[in-house]
């Protein structure tokens, strides 16, 4: 089959070569005339030898996704079943099964393409428009490799407006039910598919929930930006005297305090309605003390230019955690900015700790689950890390 060609600027292909896997307008020298957005091309070097296979899409930012390196490839539904089915059998064999992240986009050689199993259903989305292209024939390899009850499409992201696709959600095969369970560790949760976060619960920090235990037994537990209550009901679980879990959103406290009952644990969670940064302000200044103080806030910093904002905003809330800890106690903080690096976001921890007069040791740092394996050919696919810190 004859490709589109895209050529790159004289030494773009270096980073290709090591691993890279998304190629911007300015690293392009030229496009020829077979190239159509949401097709594969061929992507050469300036010397016009073979680089990789990739998505197209001259609307984007990012012009090509890439799919292979290998010259051979060819790209049919069996390619795209090989792929999936090995993602699969790569978290199967992590001891994955009841719910994970199947399809990590690139990390995964499948860019622009998510994929979430919730027991016996799955949820999904696209952001690129070259996978678009191959939507029904990925929804019949998930049919045949998963057997699912039903999956949900969450393809209402605005991201996908810049790659000239239209929002859009809905049951696409099956049924959904408005709420799942799932287990996870020793908790069972209860999951909104159709209007939860993500693709309807936030799997990247499953394995981190599971971590918390030496950490809250016996404790007090503020978790700050609780969502449905993850950490609160592990928390809960784990042994922690007494948990007030806190979001702005009074129906995320609603599913949070579901769990709990789903646990057997609403007898030691107290749901706090409130914008963190006012709770967290005025706690601190009250002198109000937790033996464990859990911040895992949404993301701040969703632009590099928005970054130095983020950083603000992050310090600002850590210190008054950090004010919160009791001596001895501990505060798990998380960022899921791309943008605010694992170095940035310890350097930012730093700071919020001599400006709060609160020395702190560095217990452990986290990243998100290993079924969201970071490509290191991916800058943006490691996103997720924090650190656990004894405040002393």
């Amino acid at each position: 089959m004859e490709y589109g060609q895209v050529c790159l600027r004289r030494g773009e292909e270096r980073a290709l070569r090591g691993g890279r896997l998304r190629i911007y307008e300015n690293e392009i020298e030229w496009v020829d005339d077979l190239c159509v957005n949401g097709e594969i091309v061929e992507v050469i070097d300036s010397r016009e030898q073979f680089v990789a296979y990739g998505f197209f899409n001259a609307l984007s930012k990012i012009t090509v996704r890439i799919l292979s390196f290998d010259k051979n490839a060819l790209f049919d539904r069996v390619f795209f079943r090989s792929k999936i089915q090995a993602a699969w059998d790569f978290r199967l064999s992590l001891g994955f099964e009841n719910a994970c992240r199947v399809i990590f986009g690139e990390s995964d050689g499948l860019p622009g393409l998510t994929v979430d199993k919730y027991g016996d259903y799955l949820s999904f989305q696209i952001v690129s428009l070259g996978m678009e292209q191959w939507k029904e024939a990925l929804i019949s390899i998930f049919v045949e490799i998963f057997a699912p009850k039903g999956i949900y499409e969450r393809n209402d992201l605005a991201v996908r407006s810049k790659e000239g696709m239209p929002m859009m959600s809905g049951c696409v095969y099956g049924e959904v039910p408005e709420t799942v369970e799932i287990r996870e560790h020793d908790a069972i949760m209860r999951v909104n598919i159709a209007d939860g976060q993500k693709t309807g619960h936030f799997l990247d920090q499953q394995e981190n929930r599971g971590r918390i235990r030496p950490y809250v037994k016996d404790r007090s537990v503020l978790d700050l930006c609780c969502c449905t209550g993850g950490f609160s009901v592990h928390a809960a679980l784990y042994g922690a005297k007494s948990v007030e879990a806190v979001d702005v959103s009074g129906e995320a406290l609603r599913l949070t305090m579901e769990n709990a009952r789903l646990n057997g644990v609403t007898d030691r969670i107290v749901p706090t309605e409130a914008n963190v940064f006012d709770l967290a302000r005025a706690y601190a200044e009250e002198g109000r003390q937790y033996g464990c103080v859990i911040c895992d806030p949404p993301a701040f910093a969703k632009s590099r230019r928005a970054l130095e904002g983020a950083w603000r905003g992050y310090k600002e809330l850590n210190l008054r955690c950090m004010k919160m800890v009791a001596p001895g106690g501990f505060l798990i903080s998380c960022s899921c900015s791309q943008f605010m690096t694992p170095e940035l976001f310890l350097q930012m921890l730093q700071e919020a700790s001599q400006d709060a007069n609160r020395p702190v040791r560095l217990l452990e740092a986290l990243v998100q689950s290993r079924d969201h394996p970071a490509c290191l050919g991916a800058e943006q696919s490691l996103y997720l890390k924090g650190y656990i810190l004894q405040v002393l």
